[in-house]
């Protein structure tokens, strides 16, 4: 079942592309649906793009769901063990 739930974001950050390349992300795409690569059923997708530097400025991931809550858990770890000051 195809669930095309699709969520988009303004982000600020970095993404190491092909060939090595380090590029400015500006937009994130996260949706839960069936991978392209991953050998799973559904996967929690997150795309990392700079539309305006063409469709070869993107970095994706096919997570499954528990490694997607587990990530979400490490995030949210890393992010509070940092200073206030530093995270805002």
């Amino acid at each position: 079942m195809c669930t095309y739930a699709t969520v988009k974001t303004a982000i600020e950050g970095s993404a190491k592309g092909p060939g090595g390349r380090w590029f400015a992300v500006t937009d994130g795409v996260v949706y839960f649906d069936h991978p392209v690569h991953a050998m799973a059923e559904h996967t929690l997708n997150i795309d990392f793009t700079a539309p305006g530097d063409g469709p070869s400025a993107r970095v994706a991931v096919e997570l499954t769901a528990a490694s997607a809550r587990t990530l979400i858990a490490a995030i949210q770890a890393a992010l509070d063990s940092a200073p206030a000051v530093l995270t805002v």
